[in-house]
This record gives structure tokens, C-alpha cells and sequence, in this order.
């Protein structure tokens, strides 16, 4: 079983630290909305817009599905002019969109932050940069463990709703964008200094046409990773993205209540920061343990088990109005599952794509945007519709299961075709 020690005189590790550091910086900025929803909705109420479940909905999607469809430009961009320059690039359209808000402030319109969210989506469309960058340097045997350290900056998040919502207590919810726009500034120096491109003896770049593109999609392996990716990723960034509001609106009380008896905090937006906090973290740290249990166990078995927990703690949370301190701990465990389905996905991809992977992540990375956007809109409708989640949640387990139908039609056709010289366990 490939770990972190087999990393030791392999690859690049400034590049693996700086991809690592880009795309968790670029995560936490990619949903920093979600964390402050309800301050934006009662900033833009003040100014008399009052946002209905669906606009909220619309608003919290939008940066995912611009990061989702930008990923495949920025894909382009990995093997046109490099990982390095393509990050570069995106990193300053986003720290202009970051600045935009903060200085418009209360100031800002719907419409306005729409536009901040497009912007914002730039951050999210780093997936397709930073993680091709770091598996250029290491053989098939690492990718697992490899591309779960560069994906596990999806721990920005957490940062996200750990602080945002007490930055966004004391100075006011656009600081928030402030302090975002002083953070990606730096690392984006730290990147221009440290992260390298692999050079040709290690990987050979393959620029790709549009035609190439379209190759690719008629491989039905495509698709098939796309569907699993759409579950995996999209149900952790969707949940990530819409979980405060999701909380405020079923366990308000009983947070207000823990925080006063146990936090010592009168702000309930604080405390459901801090439970989404708590359950985003498990997603996001165990990524790369999902990579390394995919080296080992292969990664067919290992999303045999993470799709198959998800499903039913899903179901479960669809059918059963459970108690806040066991709700926390279900969507901990979804949120634990899918980090590491994230990881066992991409200990695949590489696998069969190994020549494309700058492609095969930004067509797969945005299946998974696209698959938190419509994760996003359904618990939206959900909530507009019967006023809960039921809806959403059921709907979201029964695609789990599709995904798990679509594991057992192709297993066998994989580990006796490509599976055979792959390099590392299916």
C-alpha cells in the first residue's frame, strides 16, 4: 500500500506542497459564499431585496457551476501553457472578483454578487490545474496518495466556515473577501516562486485540440467517471456549499441552544459555522486516505464501500427526523464518505488516462461542479416546495445508487482491459 513515506525522493515535493496550498486556498475562496449566507441574505434584506430559497439556491450554485464548466477551459489551458501559467492567470481573475466585493460592501446588489460568484468560480475550476500539476511528477503507483495530498485542499472549505462567519461578526460580512483577497495575493507569490512545471525527461507535455476533446467524450469511460465523480465530488462540494443554510433552517434552536450552553456564543450563524465546520472537515482530510485505501484495496472495491455508506446514511436522513447531535454525526459520515470516494475516483482516472489527464481532470472535475449544482438546486427546490429536505436527500441517495449499478456494469470489463497494465490496483 503506496503512503506518504513512498513520496520520499520522488517527484517534486515544493510543487506537491504549492498545489496542495493553491487549491486549498482557491477551495476556501471558491465556496466562501455558503459560510455567509445568511449575512449576505440579511445585508441585501436591509437594502431591501429579499432573497426567495430559490434565489439563495442560485446564488450558492453559481460559482460551482462556473468553476465546473471552467475547469474544462483551464484543462486546456494545463496543456496549451502549462499548469503553472494557467493557475497564475485564474488566481488573479479571482482576487479581482474578491476586491470587488469587499470594496462595493453593503453597497453590493443580487445582481453584483452574481457576478463576484462567476468570478469565484475561477477558484473552483483550480482542481483541473493543481492536480495534473502535482501527478505529472510521480509514477503510476503514487497517484492515489499523490493526487489525494493536492485534493485534499479541499480543507479550504472548513477554514471557511470556521472563520467567515465570526470575521463576518466583527467587521462586517465583506472583510471576509478582504482577508480572502490578502491571502490569495500571497499565495500566489509563494506559487510563482516555488511550483514548477514537471520538465520533459518526467513528462512530456501533449497539447490537445478541440477534436481531442470531443475524442475523449465518445469514450464511454468517460462518462462513467463523470457519473461517479458527479456523486462523489458533487455531493461534498454541494453539501459543503449549502450545509449553513441547510442547518440554520432545520436545527436553528438547537443550535442557539448549544451555543449558549457549550460555545459561550450568542451568534447562531457562528455556531452553525462551526458544526458545518465540523462536518466538512471529514470530507476534506480524508481524501487522501481514500486515495491510499484505492492503492490498496483498488478503487472499484473501495467506492463499493464509500458509495454504499453514503446511500444509506442518506436514506436514513431522508426517512427518519433524527435528533440534532445524531444529525451531525450522519452528515459527518456522508461528508467523511464522499472525501474518500473523491479520492479512490482519482486513484482511477490517471490510470486509464494517464496521457490525458490534463483533459480527464477538467472533464471530470466538472461533472463534480456540475453534480454539486444540481445537489444545490435540488435541496433548494426541496425546501421552496415542502418546506424540507426530505425531497432532496432521497433524490440524491437514489443517484448514489445509479452510480453503484454503474460500478457493477463496468468492473469486470475494466480489470480485464486496461486494468491489466494500468500500474496499480482496480
Amino acid at each position: 500500500m503506496a503512503g506518504f513515506k513512498d513520496l520520499k525522493g520522488q517527484g517534486h515535493a515544493p510543487t506537491l506542497f504549492m498545489a496542495f496550498l493553491y487549491f486549498d486556498m482557491s477551495f476556501m475562496v471558491w465556496t466562501m459564499l455558503g459560510p455567509l449566507s445568511t449575512e449576505i441574505s440579511e445585508a441585501l434584506a436591509a437594502a431591501g431585496h429579499m432573497m426567495s430559497a430559490g434565489e439563495k439556491a442560485t446564488l450558492l450554485s453559481l460559482p460551482i457551476l462556473s468553476g465546473a464548466i471552467l475547469r474544462i477551459v483551464l484543462g486546456f489551458g494545463v496543456d496549451k501553457l502549462g499548469a503553472k501559467m494557467t493557475a497564475m492567470m485564474a488566481q488573479t481573475v479571482v482576487i479581482v472578483a474578491l476586491l470587488t466585493a469587499f470594496f462595493m460592501g453593503d453597497g453590493i446588489t443580487y445582481n453584483a454578487l452574481l457576478l463576484v460568484a462567476l468570478g469565484l468560480g475561477f477558484a473552483g475550476a483550480s482542481f483541473a490545474v493543481a492536480l495534473p500539476q502535482a501527478g505529472q511528477w510521480y509514477p503510476p503507483k503514487l497517484q492515489g496518495v499523490v493526487l489525494g495530498i493536492a485534493g485534499a485542499g479541499n480543507i479550504g472549505v472548513v477554514i471557511d466556515f470556521l472563520f467567515a462567519p465570526k470575521i463576518a461578526e466583527i467587521w462586517g460580512w465583506a472583510s471576509v473577501f478582504g482577508v480572502g483577497a490578502v491571502m490569495a495575493i500571497v499565495t500566489l507569490i509563494a506559487y510563482a516562486f516555488l511550483a514548477k512545471d514537471a520538465p520533459a525527461d518526467v513528462y512530456t507535455a501533449r497539447p490537445k485540440k478541440l477534436k481531442d476533446y470531443g475524442k475523449l467524450l465518445k469514450d464511454r469511460d468517460t462518462w462513467w467517471f463523470s457519473l461517479f465523480y458527479a456523486i462523489s465530488f458533487g455531493g461534498f462540494v454541494g453539501f459543503a456549499g449549502y450545509m449553513k443554510v441547510y442547518l440554520m433552517n432545520t436545527y436553528q434552536a438547537d443550535m442557539s441552544a448549544f451555543g449558549l450552553d457549550i460555545l459561550d456564543e450568542s451568534n447562531v450563524k457562528v455556531v452553525a459555522g462551526y458544526f458545518g465546520a465540523l462536518c466538512i472537515f471529514a470530507g476534506a482530510v480524508l481524501r487522501p486516505v481514500g486515495g491510499a485505501v484505492a492503492d490498496h484495496l483498488g478503487g472499484i472495491k473501495s467506492l463499493y464501500i464509500f458509495f454504499g455508506t453514503v446511500a444509506l446514511l442518506a436514506i436514513l436522513n431522508a426517512t427518519m427526523t433524527l435528533p440534532f447531535g445524531v444529525a451531525i454525526f450522519v452528515l459527518f459520515l456522508i461528508m467523511a464518505n464522499l472525501g474518500m470516494a473523491n479520492g479512490a475516483v482519482f486513484q482511477l482516472v490517471p490510470q486509464r488516462f494517464g496521457k490525458d489527464i490534463g483533459i480527464m481532470t477538467g472533464l471530470v472535475g466538472a461533472a463534480g461542479g456540475i453534480g454539486g449544482t444540481l445537489l444545490i438546486k435540488t435541496l433548494g427546490w426541496s425546501k421552496g416546495t415542502f418546506d424540507g429536505y426530505s425531497a432532496g436527500f432521497m433524490i440524491f441517495a437514489a443517484l448514489v445508487l445509479v452510480a453503484l449499478a454503474g460500478i457493477s456494469l463496468v468492473k469486470t470489463r475494466w480489470r480485464t482491459t486496461w486494468g491489466v497494465a494500468a500500474g496499480g490496483r482496480i
